[in-house]
């Protein structure tokens, strides 16, 4: 694995959750779309749960396990869910999770599953994922918390909140999580955050950093794109940098994680695409401009050390090509999620110049194992 292709794989939960179907815990009436109004003021039909105490985790592999050690680090009561029953026996040795018998207990449904085709860890799918959401939706409480941490299309929220008949909390908090920097970047980092409604963004922001008596009003992406913190109780405003620093915050049972609240949950879900395509194309660029080096007698180390002296150019080290789970299929899935008939050409030509690098690449090292019996590092 290239250390700089950030991975985003996810467990493999891509059937429904075995679990008792209890008809009576289902309210349809309750159902409501919410104008973005003051939360303060809001009135909404969701009924928001009082504590955050049970917490199941769908999916533990390379992401959820984590999530699920953390959930229980941090004091929670945390249940555990993967079709994989190895993954499964996994969690509960080493993040001490348990089984969920009744879904109709549980307050908060973190899903980590992967969001590619089972065939091609290239090509983005969400049916295993909407396939989830219909077993919560049939058990599930009201005032439930729904969150995603999965990487998702464009709009994919906004469809869940619709296959929950309106009845549970709905947010997006696009996980950042690096399994080769987890120090650095775990799961208690800087994170992207955004509700279906204002009630679901409330809710979830207590849920993940905020207790709930502080909480007046969250404040996102002003008209003039000047704002963007958390208003709390007693009129004290905070940047999102100033309040990870607020030790009292800290000390009440949440997770504790910094959080960047935005305004319309299309730009949580386009936030991670973006971020991976974005990384996508500083990889293809430092890939052509070694291809454009070898076409033209250059030494590519000299010349991206001599780049990468100015203090705002990183030219990374192009190394067997643009792999991992998440690079190839999150720009794929920022392609797919624009509704313009202009597809992005950067990102189009970028794919292109990674598999014209992936070919050169490959026919250099069977040309130097043939030569020399030893592949090209």
């Amino acid at each position: 694995m290239d250390t700089y292709n950030k991975t985003d794989s996810d467990s493999e939960s891509h059937q429904p959750l075995n679990h008792i179907y209890d008809p009576t815990s289902r309210d349809e009436s309750a159902k409501h779309r919410a104008e973005p109004v003051k939360l303060d003021n809001q009135d909404n039909s969701h009924e928001e749960p009082e504590t955050f105490g049970k917490v199941l985790v769908v999916g533990l592999g390379q992401l959820g396990l984590p999530v699920a050690k953390y959930l229980t680090d941090r004091g929670f009561d945390t249940y555990g869910y993967d079709i994989n029953n190895t993954a499964m026996e996994r969690a509960e040795r080493i993040a001490s999770v348990r089984k969920a018998t009744n879904l109709n207990e549980i307050d908060v449904f973190i899903i980590c599953v992967s969001t590619h085709k089972p065939e091609d860890m290239f090509s983005p799918q969400v049916d295993g994922l909407l396939s989830i959401v219909k077993e919560i939706s049939r058990e599930a409480k009201n005032g439930a918390l729904v969150s995603i941490e999965s990487t998702i299309p464009r709009g994919t929220s906004k469809k869940i909140f619709e296959m929950l008949n309106h009845r549970l909390h709905v947010a997006h908090a696009p996980h950042r999580w690096y399994a080769l920097e987890e120090k650095d970047h775990g799961i208690n980092q800087l994170r992207v955050i955004g509700g279906v409604c204002d009630c679901c963004l409330k809710t979830a922001i207590q849920f993940y950093g905020y207790p709930a008596d502080t909480v007046g009003e969250v404040i996102v992406n002003s008209k003039d794109g000047s704002c963007n913190s958390l208003v709390l109780h007693g009129s004290t405003s905070y940047s999102r940098n100033d309040i990870t620093s607020i030790s009292s915050l800290e000390s009440t049972k949440s997770l504790g994680i910094p959080l960047h609240p935005v305004s319309n949950i299309e730009i949580a879900e386009i936030s991670k695409i973006a971020e991976n395509a974005h990384r996508y194309l500083q990889i293809a660029f430092a890939e052509d401009l070694y291809l454009y080096s070898q076409a033209n007698g250059i030494n590519f180390a000299e010349l991206r050390e001599a780049l990468n002296s100015k203090w705002n150019v990183n030219i990374l080290e192009p190394r067997d090509g643009i792999g991992g789970h998440c690079l190839p299929k999150d720009t794929k899935m920022f392609l797919q999620s624009s509704q313009s008939q202009n597809k992005s050409k950067i990102l189009g030509a970028a794919i292109e110049v990674d598999r014209i690098y992936r070919e050169y690449r490959q026919a250099k090292n069977i040309a130097t194992k043939l030569r020399t019996g030893n592949p090209i590092s």
